[in-house]
């Protein structure tokens, strides 16, 4: 099977929370990239994969929340893997920071970014 991942993703695991409309659920983070997120699959989820979650989870060892906009695009009964569609610019800053330093190399994070804007430029044309 050809791999179709464009973006490095890092192991991260921190409680979520996983809201869509009034319903919110407790998951937790596996790994994220800049583009998208594995969570753990709550037990009283149920799949509605043509609509919008919010998630949002703090780093280790301190207050800061990030909250994203996304989309589910696979599911089975262990994990939701989803796309990131918005982040506000407080939250995607941290995110590239802890992708950045798991990443290692600066080179690696440029072109992350690259893949990034050159996916955003293509999904807008």
């Amino acid at each position: 099977m050809a791999e179709r991942r464009h973006f490095i993703r890092i192991l991260y695991r921190t409680p979520a929370k996983l809201q869509q409309a009034q319903e919110q659920w407790s998951a937790e983070v596996r790994d994220l990239s800049l583009q998208g997120i594995l969570l753990t699959c709550p037990p009283d989820w149920t799949p509605r994969p043509d609509e919008n979650y919010c998630i949002s989870f703090c780093l280790h060892d301190c207050d800061i929340e990030l909250t994203m906009d996304t989309r589910l695009v696979h599911h089975d009964s262990d994990y939701l893997r989803m796309q990131i569609l918005h982040i506000d610019i407080e939250s995607a800053s941290h995110l590239k920071r802890l992708v950045e330093l798991n990443i290692g190399t600066d080179e690696l994070l440029h072109r992350e970014l690259e893949q990034l804007a050159d996916l955003k430029k293509h999904l807008n044309e």
